[in-house]
C-alpha cells in the first residue's frame, strides 16, 4: 500500500488524523475460550479480566470492540490475530 493512500485512510476530510477506528474481533464457533483469551493477552495487551470479557461478548453476541486507536496502530494487530486463524476486522 502506498503510503499516500495509508495516510489517506488515517486522516479525515479536514486532514486530521484519525483516532476511532476499532479492532473488531469476530465468533468463528471454533477456537476454545482459552485460545482467544491468550490471543487478546498476547497480540492487544490485554489483562486476563479484559481479555475474558471480550472472549465472552464475542461469544454471546458475534463481535467485540478490542482495541482502539488509528489504522496504522491496529493493522499490525489484525494481522495477528488473523494469522492466529481469528477473524479480526478493523472498522
Amino acid at each position: 500500500m502506498a503510503a499516500k493512500e495509508k495516510l489517506k485512510r488515517d486522516t479525515d476530510e479536514n486532514g486530521k488524523l484519525k483516532e476511532d477506528r476499532f479492532l473488531i474481533l469476530h465468533n468463528d464457533d471454533y477456537h476454545t475460550f482459552d485460545y482467544v483469551i491468550d490471543a487478546l493477552i498476547d497480540v492487544c495487551g490485554h489483562e486476563i479480566n479484559q481479555a475474558t470479557q471480550c472472549t465472552m461478548l464475542v461469544h454471546y453476541k458475534g463481535q467485540c470492540d478490542v482495541k482502539k486507536g488509528s489504522f496504522t496502530y491496529l493493522s499490525p494487530m489484525r494481522k495477528a490475530l488473523v494469522d492466529r486463524e481469528l477473524k479480526a476486522t478493523i472498522d
